[in-house]
């Protein structure tokens, strides 16, 4: 459920687009939320009306699409899901596989510059995030979403492909960052 709060959209409880089909997307809001079910919609007054995130439809990726940025996506999600404690991205994809990625693990992991840097060199290890929350997920184009995390951090892009990347090697990165932590004498909490 997304609401709308003091000007921005956040998410309300858990966050479900049931499949990959723009005509079966439904949004059910509590208490300063509203309700709508885009089956009396078409798809074009769905795409102006519903704020929230959204998966698009699958379709076939044209050569055009590389000029677009979609760069022949492997990974396509049918289901993005907050958790009502806002601590929990749960990403189903069609071909198989669901995966819980927990805010923190995606905050330290952002593919953005601020922690990968321009280059491997360049790459910080974030600490202090174990109570790290997600604020806010918006869709980028036809291949990504922005996640908002509650430390103001909003620069990070995260790819269909990079998605399904996190869930695939959620434990070796894991131990991997947790080793980092350790070697550089830092914690996970504040």
């Amino acid at each position: 459920m997304i609401c709308r709060a003091s000007g921005s959209l956040l998410p309300a409880g858990p966050l479900a687009v049931p499949d990959a089909n723009l005509s079966s997307i439904s949004k059910v809001d509590e208490r300063n939320c509203t309700s709508m079910r885009s089956s009396s919609l078409g798809s074009r007054d769905l795409a102006k009306t519903y704020h929230g995130p959204m998966v698009p439809r699958q379709r076939r990726v044209t050569n055009a699409d590389i000029g677009d940025g979609i760069l022949n996506a492997k990974a396509w999600p049918s289901e993005l899901r907050v958790s009502k404690d806002k601590k929990t991205l749960t990403v189903r994809f069609t071909e198989g596989g669901e995966f819980r990625l927990p805010a923190e693990f995606l905050r330290v992991l952002s593919p953005s510059a601020e922690v990968q840097g321009h280059s491997p060199d360049q790459k910080q290890t974030v600490h202090g995030k174990r109570k790290v929350e997600i604020m806010q997920v918006e869709p980028v184009g036809n291949y990504a979403v922005k996640i908002v995390f509650d430390d103001m951090h909003y620069t990070g892009i995260y790819s269909w492909d990079y998605l399904m990347k996190l869930g695939r090697e959620q434990d070796d990165l894991w131990n991997g960052y947790l080793a980092e932590l350790e070697e550089k004498g830092l914690t996970r909490d504040r």
